[in-house]
């Protein structure tokens, strides 16, 4: 096989081991954001409306990815059909491929504005670190899945839409890493910690996939698409459920800092770790005037 010429991973036929291996990372992904998008929603109140955008954008998330996560469900299994004991693929397999990029174009623009919204970045800077990250995560996801799924198989085309959205790729890490930085010293000092984690934990995981993407176009095998999904199943846990569970706590924090410093008002107590950080209050806001 020469590498102008690699076969897609989901032209490749299944044992039922490997194909039973799919079936649960995916399963186990569903269920891991039905878990997050409970927390979240019962969550929403312990957030000011400062920062309720981060909620909203983890709820978008979370809901976008598991409904993806079903469709990929049903393409694993409609898409296949069972042979003397191998799953071979049919046409409507690649479905099990473009669901995941129907998810990450959503998913990765809304993962920048959670991490904007929980920023000490505010105004106009605020707006220009969404737009340009949103648009830049956007087209990283849509020139990755031109290059992966619409001329999957063409290496000379795989490798210059890779490099494009590398690009991309390379200015949402920009964005991300400036937002950060910028915020940590404003931060409450219990909300730095958290936000420095979920930065480094979005910029590492994103990593693994370019890594599938390289990796479809230098091998074939039922082996090889195996560990692609189960690689994605995991960075895809890791960046909508970890890293949004990371954003929650910076969201709560900063509203109880808020609360704490008169900026905000808040009608619950926030408890974080059994622990309360402010009690609820309804008091107006102290004039900054």
């Amino acid at each position: 096989m020469i590498l102008a010429d690699v076969a897609p991973p989901w032209t490749a036929p299944l044992t039922d081991g490997q194909h039973a291996l799919i079936q649960y990372g995916v399963a186990i992904v569903a269920l891991c954001l039905v878990a997050m998008l409970t927390r979240v929603w019962s969550a929403r109140r312990e957030v000011g409306d400062r920062y309720r955008p981060a909620v909203h954008a983890s709820v978008a998330v979370c809901t976008v990815a598991f409904l993806s996560y079903l469709l990929l469900a049903f393409e694993l299994q409609g898409g296949y059909h069972r042979v003397g004991g191998v799953w071979v693929p049919t046409a409507e397999a690649v479905g099990t491929w473009t669901a995941r990029y129907i998810d990450w174009t959503v998913s990765a623009p809304l993962l920048v504005v959670e991490v904007v919204a929980v920023s000490a970045i505010a105004g106009s800077a605020a707006g220009w670190a969404k737009r340009i990250g949103a648009t830049a995560a956007a087209l990283m996801i849509v020139l990755g899945f031109l290059g992966a799924v619409v001329v999957g198989g063409d290496f000379t085309a795989m490798l210059w839409l890779g490099i494009a959205s590398s690009v991309c790729f390379v200015v949402v890490y920009a964005v991300i890493i400036t937002v950060v930085v910028r915020s940590l010293p404003v931060l409450p000092a219990a909300a730095r910690s958290p936000m420095r984690t979920a930065m480094v934990v979005l910029l590492v995981v994103w990593f693994v996939y370019p890594v599938v993407y390289g990796l479809q176009g230098i091998a074939f095998g039922g082996a090889v698409t195996v560990a692609e999904h189960l690689l994605l199943c995991g960075a895809d846990v890791v960046a909508k459920v970890l890293f949004g569970l990371l954003m929650l706590r910076v969201a709560r924090i900063r509203t109880a800092a808020d609360v704490i410093g008169d900026d905000d008002t808040h009608p619950e107590s926030i408890w974080i770790d059994q622990l309360r950080h402010s009690e609820g209050t309804s008091r107006p806001i102290r004039s900054r005037a």
